[in-house]
């Protein structure tokens, strides 16, 4: 733990993407992660905790305490919070300690005199010290000893957190070469009531559905990835699981548009599909008729064309309020008329990847959601500067834009985006005409507090500088700009003390 907080080590996560990742054990166990997070969220997820000097030095230091190393592997056994077979490897344990088969100690073994032993486990003091402690690292504290664990079991702190497991990881082989499925019982305990399963088949999923204590009722949202599910296991995993709102599919292409029919609800709220080969029109058809209350699309389908943007109908006019359609490259100017009419009071809408849009589809948007609070317009190649005059013009409570790779967009468009008084996201990354001319449009805008020209090229130094104007910053992206220099770095820190800046 003192490695931790000196800042040599670091819990092993994957800020990017918002996966905690816990490395594959070596007993077979395989390996869990855990998501949670904005992207700021995600980017602070790889910084050591900032944690209050509250554990006695004989608590912290102690050499015979089997506390674990916050940066050790976690295998899923330690996550579900269930023992690990005698052959294992226990957590932070080296071999000697493993093959003595120590137990977890009660609150009496701890070291240090009596009035150290009851402040660690004071349970008014942890309920609140554990709440500067990642993920990762709760994971490995609910080791230390039964009153930790007991505190630290409580839904309060996994609030927020989806566990994402793997085929594998889902079944124990036994000495006979069975297989048996893994307890969830310490997923229960602790509340759960999202996950993520990969590479799943109906028959895992049938597994899942009867040993997970709150399956039938307590799972508000499952997500299955890469996994073999067919139309069949769609329709049993939903009449079964009568408490998901939330339902995402990624690249499992073994359902159809007719498995869509047959098992979506009205209880559904959220539905993400991405990397499904079989999903076309149809698949809009089946949404629209089948959740009169949708709030939000997540969809990403390269063979929906214009024509499904119409088939929303009045009620999901009303309640949908966001609409991300990525790379769905057959959608065009057309598919946007279709669907500023079927869905006027989106909040969120991300056109990412639309190849096809050009800036009169971003005028039609501009001009019919004027409620619109986030707007991502990535990798449309067709965007120009006048598309952000439309945005500057009419969409007065936009609050985030996304142009990455929008490589004809210049400074003038900038000079338009800095009338945007109530904009606090700004992501430019890979804009290669943005010039140092156009970052001195942008030093006027005191709302910011988010901003990105990772990848641009054309940035000097010296335009950079210019930013230390904006002192509401909180995060600023630089990565492979040419002109962010160690200079300019150390330079920001001294300037931006309270802005987090990444490299």
């Amino acid at each position: 733990m003192s490695n931790q907080r000196n800042g040599d080590t670091k819990p092993p996560c994957l800020p990017r993407n918002g996966l905690v990742k816990i490395p594959t054990q070596p007993n077979g166990l395989g390996s869990a992660s855990i998501t949670k997070g904005t992207p700021a969220v995600k980017n602070r997820l790889c910084q050591p905790s900032s944690v209050p000097a509250i554990l006695s030095p004989a608590l912290a230091n102690h050499s015979d305490l089997p506390i674990p190393s916050l940066a050790s592997p976690l295998s899923l056994a330690a996550l579900a919070g269930v023992s690990s077979p005698p052959s294992a490897s226990l957590v932070g344990l080296n071999s000697s300690e493993a093959s003595s088969g120590k137990e977890q100690p009660s609150p009496e073994r701890l070291p240090g005199s009596p009035s150290e032993r009851q402040l660690a486990v004071d349970e008014k003091i942890l309920n609140r010290l554990f709440w500067y402690f990642s993920a990762c690292e709760k994971c490995v504290l609910a080791q230390v000893c039964k009153v930790w664990r007991r505190v630290l079991y409580q839904p309060k702190f996994w609030v927020g957190l989806t566990p994402v497991l793997h085929t594998k990881e889902l079944y124990n082989i036994l000495p006979s070469g069975e297989k048996e499925f893994v307890s969830l019982q310490g997923f229960a305990v602790r509340g759960f009531d999202g996950f993520c399963l990969v590479g799943v088949s109906d028959l895992d999923i049938c597994e899942f559905i009867d040993n997970y204590p709150l399956s039938k009722k307590g799972v508000k949202s499952m997500s299955l990835k890469r996994s073999t599910i067919t139309d069949a296991g769609l329709e049993v995993m939903l009449e079964q699981m009568q408490g998901v709102v939330r339902l995402e599919l990624s690249g499992c292409n073994d359902f159809t548009e007719a498995g869509l029919w047959s098992s979506l609800n009205a209880r559904i709220t959220a539905l993400s599909v991405s990397d499904c080969i079989n999903v076309a029109d149809d698949a809009i058809a089946a949404i629209s008729q089948l959740l009169p209350n949708l709030t939000e699309l997540n969809l990403q389908a390269y063979h929906v064309t214009d024509t499904a943007l119409a088939y929303f109908t009045a009620k999901q006019g009303y309640t949908t309020h966001t609409l991300r359609l990525n790379s769905c490259w057959e959608i065009t100017n057309h598919g946007v008329v279709n669907m500023v009419h079927s869905l006027p009071n989106l909040s969120v809408l991300s056109l990412s990847g639309c190849s096809k849009v050009t800036d009169d589809g971003v005028e039609l948007v501009a001009e019919n959601l004027r409620k619109l609070r986030s707007l991502d317009l990535s990798w449309c190649p067709r965007i120009t500067d006048m598309a952000l005059e439309y945005i500057a013009c009419d969409l007065h409570k936009l609050e985030e834009l996304v142009l990455d790779r929008c490589v004809r967009i210049t400074d003038t468009g900038l000079s338009y985006l800095s009338t945007m008084s109530s904009l606090r996201s700004l992501y430019l990354r890979w804009c290669c005409q943005v010039q140092d001319f156009g970052l001195k449009h942008l030093l006027s805008m005191g709302s910011l507090r988010l901003l990105s020209f990772a990848g641009c090229p054309l940035l000097t130094t010296t335009g950079l500088s210019g930013l230390v104007q904006l002192q509401e910053l909180e995060e600023l992206e630089l990565t492979n700009c040419p002109g962010a220099t160690p200079e300019l770095f150390k330079y920001f820190s001294q300037h931006l003390p309270c802005c987090m800046v990444i490299e």
